[in-house]
């Protein structure tokens, strides 16, 4: 027997502005909006992936639920993208609401900001995936049972932190190089956990959709759903699960309406179902469904983008680790204003995307790096963001100050103990 795992992440960031240095001291704690027809306006993008992805995507899944009653999807949404849908596109969210609904879809559980806390610190995770997982029962009515990193980052250290969260089971990828000769179709137990179960990402088949669907110079193109069914069906007697783990935008957006994409997804279950030992199982259900094979130890950390599988797209150059290192340093004093808008504008500011743009490997995966990229260069998206990341210190700092002025002249504080 093998199962089709589905997992869809929807994603979104709030892009940062242009914000120059004359802006600085000045500007609101609105850094994410532009007003023009910029590249840069959040509700222009999210509106336009809206009608080429999101809705009639939707509506092709739930014509498949409502068609076969055992086929079953799972999404990771972003706090980012639920809250832009709420504030641009309700019609969206409530799309997907209807989807779960229907019982056949799952939902996983991440960090809310789609960050790289889990690198520079474990409250600001810990706090992340609680706020996450709030805003998850409030909008879908479910608790998530299994997690995924941003980008699929993952090592042995978050697997145990994860566990000890108590969650079931965990996201990854699995790339040759992770795995070597083990395959990606089994169920694993992270090394130094005790029930904690890994699903592995097939590259090879979920790579065929995302990146290759259309690509005219594949040997396998034109890619139909009955051929793609037949190399899963293969599986069976060598591995339990495919997990087939994509951006959604990968249907209508990256792979455009005009390719067939629609027509493959709407087609794939009649194929899978033909062989009678597959079937269709969310993650939870594969975790509760299949033993773990083998203990397996992934010490350094993975993610599912580029060609490196690693941390490069975020953190490879001078420019990105000044940013992230700059922008978790402000923590203490962030949260001490307990100003729940400069505290927002904050962790909206540690969005993987921001980091993203501003990487300089433009080679393989140079055309990745394009997409939904607002900036010109990598270096125009560091000086926006840091020229608004300096802003925000200033009102940190302002906040911080007044209160030490309050606290004073109350005698609360020890102006002994003061710096000021």
């Amino acid at each position: 027997m093998v199962s089709v795992c589905f997992y869809f992440q929807v994603h979104q960031p709030f892009r940062v502005k242009k914000h120059s240095i004359f802006d600085i001291g000045k500007s609101s704690l609105d850094y994410f909006s532009d007003n023009s027809e910029s590249n840069l306006n959040n509700e222009k993008i999210i509106k336009k992936v809206a009608q080429k992805c999101y809705l009639p995507t939707n509506s092709v899944l739930l014509e498949l639920i409502k068609k076969y009653p055992n086929f079953k999807v799972s999404f990771s949404f972003s706090g980012v993208i639920l809250e832009q849908f709420e504030k641009y596109c309700p019609e969206v969210l409530s799309s997907f609401q209807e989807l779960v609904k229907t019982g056949n879809v799952e939902i996983l559980s991440e960090t809310y900001y789609h960050s790289l806390s889990f690198l520079y610190s474990k409250e600001e995770f810990r706090e992340q995936i609680n706020l996450h997982k709030q805003l998850i029962q409030k909008i879908f009515a479910q608790t998530p049972k299994v997690f995924r990193n941003t980008e699929l980052i993952y090592n042995d250290e978050l697997a145990k932190e994860i566990e000890s969260l108590g969650f079931q089971g965990i996201l990854a990828e699995g790339h040759d190089y992770i795995l070597g000769w083990r395959s990606p179709n089994l169920i694993y137990k992270p090394q130094g956990t005790t029930n904690m179960k890994l699903l592995l990402k097939n590259y090879r088949l979920s790579d065929d959709i995302a990146f290759r669907f259309s690509e005219r110079s594949w040997q396998e193109w034109p890619l139909t759903a009955e051929k793609y069914a037949n190399w899963i069906s293969a599986v069976n007697g060598s591995g339990n699960v495919v997990n087939l783990f994509m951006d959604y935008e990968t249907f209508g957006e990256h792979q455009w309406a005009e390719t067939g994409i629609f027509d493959f997804l709407r087609t794939l279950p009649e194929y899978i179902f033909k062989h009678p030992d597959n079937n269709f199982k969310t993650p939870s259900e594969v975790v509760e469904s299949y033993p773990a094979v083998a203990e397996l130890s992934i010490p350094f950390f993975v993610s599912w983008a580029d060609i490196e599988r690693d941390l490069s797209a975020w953190l490879s150059n001078s420019m990105q680790h000044s940013a992230i290192n700059k922008l978790f340093s402000l923590r203490n004093k962030v949260l001490s204003t307990k100003n729940p808008e400069l505290i927002a504008a904050w962790r909206k500011l540690q969005t993987s995307d921001h980091f993203y743009y501003m990487c300089t490997k433009w080679f393989a995966d140079g055309d990745v790096h394009k997409y939904f990229n607002p900036y010109e260069s990598p270096y125009d998206a560091f000086i926006s963001y840091m020229n608004v990341l300096h802003d925000l210190e200033l009102k940190i700092n302002a906040i911080n100050k007044e209160d030490i002025k309050k606290s004073l002249s109350l005698g609360l504080l020890d102006t002994k103990n003061s710096d000021n």
